[in-house]
């Protein structure tokens, strides 16, 4: 009975952050809207200037990359959902339920995953319009790297979500966090080649990194810059690591 309470509480509170995604259509179109402008702006005006990179024209090299920058951006943004949800009182009902912390964490946690998927399935639905091909493989290797590396990139938004306890704290927080692992992510350049040794070194202690390496070498069939089990290894890990640090934050998060 235990386990049936616990299973019936995750999936409410994974239902109710979906009914929330989807009733903020403004949410949906900017998680669209931004990625899109990236490719079009971005990849357009910075691509005329360079023939190709890896074998492929510009545009299409920072498609994967672009797609894990709407995640990472969306994903910690959802931590905010923690505050406000602590603001309306709707945190301290949730939390007072005959539910164990764990399993709300996890709720949240497959609820800002599942926001993130449907983010993902409408771009790469665009995929033809910036030279990227899917096949069933690949879509389906390319949804298990986008759900495994998101699991971590949620919990690190709830993790600060559980925190702070002002909406403009956590703007602050979140952005000093996302700029850094977004712009040393390589999703907008090869590190092999655009980047000093230095600093090529420095982007390979960003977990995030292996997420768009590895997307990368799927969707777009050019060759990893470690090998792609390592890479996969590495985003289970920093999954793994920061699942249990939200769960953690969560069982010590004071109202």
């Amino acid at each position: 009975m235990k386990s049936m309470s616990e299973l019936s509480g995750l999936y409410a509170i994974w239902y109710r952050e979906l009914k929330v995604f989807i009733r903020e259509r403004s949410r949906i179109v900017s998680s669209i809207v931004s990625p899109l402008m990236w490719l079009v702006v971005f990849g357009s005006g910075l691509g005329s200037t360079i023939t190709s990179v890896s074998g492929v024209g510009y545009q299409t090299f920072i498609y994967p990359g672009i797609i894990v920058m709407s995640l990472l951006f969306s994903s910690i943004f959802y931590g905010v959902y923690v505050v406000w949800d602590r603001k309306i009182d709707f945190l301290k009902e949730v939390l007072v339920a005959p539910l164990s912390r764990t399993t709300i964490f996890f709720g949240k946690a497959i609820g800002g995953t599942t926001d993130a998927l449907i983010e993902s399935l409408i771009l790469i639905a665009m995929a033809p319009l910036f030279g990227v091909q899917f096949t069933l493989v690949t879509f389906l290797l390319s949804l298990l790297i986008i759900f495994v590396l998101t699991m971590g990139i949620v919990s690190i938004g709830l993790i600060i979500g559980s925190l702070l306890s002002s909406p403009e704290g956590f703007g602050l927080i979140s952005s000093f966090v996302t700029f850094p692992i977004f712009f040393l992510s390589g999703a907008l350049f090869p590190i092999t080649s655009a980047l000093p040794q230095w600093l090529a070194d420095v982007v390979k202690f960003n977990p995030v990194f292996y997420g768009v390496d590895l997307l990368r070498g799927v969707t777009l069939g050019i060759p990893t810059s470690v090998s792609p089990a390592l890479d996969f290894a590495i985003i289970v890990a920093f999954a793994a690591v920061l699942i249990a640090l939200g769960t953690l934050a969560f069982k010590k998060m004071k109202l």
